[in-house]
Parts: C-alpha cells; structure tokens; sequence
C-alpha cells in the first residue's frame, strides 16, 4: 500500500537529533523511536525510522545502533483498508533524508547484475497481528527529490500475515525473477506502485540483486531506464498489532553509483 511517509528534509534532521538525545538520556545501547522519529545506525550507512503515518495510536521500535530493530509495542487497528505505520531501516534518500556515501541514486539504466544487492532477515510473528513484510524501493525521475518520488514504488513482499494485500489489480501470476516466484501487482497514481509478492513466503533473503526485478518492471513499462533509483527501504506495513516483528540484519550493497551524495 502507499500514500505514506510524508517526512521533509528538514523535520527528518530534526528526528534524527531527537533520536540521538533519547540515546544520550537513556544512558543505554539500546534506542526506542515513537512517533515518526528517526536514527542513524551502524557508523551512519542506514537510518532507522518508526513511521506512523496513517495512525494515531501507539507504536515505537528500538534499536541498539545495528543494521536492526524491534517493533516494541503497536496498537494500530486500521479501520481504513490501508496500513497504519510502516517501520523501516533505509539506505539512500528518503524524501530529501539522504545516508552518506550510499552509492544512490544511481540512474537505472546504469544498474547492470550486481549492482545493487540486498540482504535481510527478520522474525515474523503470528496471532492475530496482521502486516506486511516488505522492501519498499523507490524511483525518481531526477536524481533527487525533498518530497514524494515522482517515478515509482517497487515493492518486494517477503510475506504477510492476516488479510493484508497489495494496492492495486494483479497483472501477472507465477512470474520467475531471480529463482523466486512472484504475483505481479499494479496501482497507477501519481506514480506507479509495483509489487512482487512472493508466492511462497519467507523470514530472508540473501544476495538478493535488484537488477532482475527492476528489469521487469521496465519491460513492463512500469519504471523508465532515465529514472534514478534513490532509496532502498525495508520494513513492516502494519495493518493491527505488530510487536515482536524484528529486522534482525539488513544490508545494501551498491557498485558504480553515478550521481553519489
């Protein structure tokens, strides 16, 4: 789902302080982030961000300053068919929010096998607890934005628990991208969501190269090769509940970034 994570630029520095101040005054390794407060982590290469942005209830995460986080406490129950929140760690730019040194953005006709390759693991809950596990990778028609991306998002569902499901209409079943099966779902906006969905669940990925379904994706007419990827975001949709949710490692991997901030 989208229509989410309206953060600029300069509200997410501003989260970003918060997030080290409540470090500081804990006295601890470990930071909760509530809200739609924000940190970086590991030496700066990502930020972890909470992101509820479509709930007034009660969600925080924590971290102790890895490539990971826990979802601590959720009480969202979305009465709208949307997710309520969407925990996230990222790399690149997130609506002017930019790590350094990430190699992004990087225009996609320049994004060749092996140029961008992603790992995560997670651990996924059951009960009543109803969400989306899933990469969320954005498009842009320049190569920067302090706002919405203009070109697309490109969704990778890992799983889902409960009646969550994609936006949009299913274009294609039983498509092989990279030895996994997806469903190929679309919403035309004012930017295309594309969403792979794997047919068979799973908690990780390992070596898992964008390259296969961004090209897909381009055949498709769905992203143009001009457009520049600028982020690559991982994290949970939350539909109700969520706690215990966990990225328990998440990386990037980025070679031959043309335009690096």
């Amino acid at each position: 789902m989208t229509a989410r994570r309206r953060v600029p630029a300069l509200g997410a520095a501003l989260l970003l302080a918060v997030g080290g101040v409540l470090a500081a005054c804990s006295g601890a390794a470990t930071t909760t982030l509530c809200h739609s407060q924000s940190v970086a982590v590991h030496g700066g290469a990502y930020t972890i961000m909470n992101n509820e942005w479509h709930s007034a209830a009660a969600q925080c995460i924590s971290t102790d300053g890895s490539a990971s986080f826990t979802v601590v406490n959720s009480s969202i129950a979305s009465k709208h068919g949307t997710p309520g929140g969407y925990p996230f760690i990222y790399k690149g730019c997130h609506w002017g929010a930019c790590t350094p040194g990430s190699g992004l953005p990087i225009q996609v006709a320049n994004i060749h096998p092996g140029t961008v390759i992603t790992s995560w693991n997670t651990t996924q809950p059951g009960g009543s607890n109803v969400y989306n596990v899933a990469y969320d990778i954005w498009f842009n028609q320049a190569p920067a934005t302090a706002g919405q991306p203009d070109g697309a998002e490109l969704m990778i569902w890992l799983n889902h628990h409960g009646h969550a499901r994609p936006a949009g209409s299913l274009v294609a079943s039983n498509v092989s991208i990279g030895g996994h099966d997806y469903q190929v779902w679309l919403r035309r906006s004012r930017w295309n969501t594309i969403t792979y969905t794997m047919t068979t669940g799973t908690t990780s990925v390992r070596h898992l190269d964008l390259q296969a379904l961004a090209a897909d994706a381009v055949s498709r007419g769905y992203i143009a090769s001009s457009w520049y990827l600028i982020s690559v975001e991982a994290g949970f949709e939350l539909w109700h509940g969520g706690a215990g949710l966990a990225t328990n490692s998440f990386s990037v991997n980025v070679a031959g970034g043309s335009n690096r901030i």
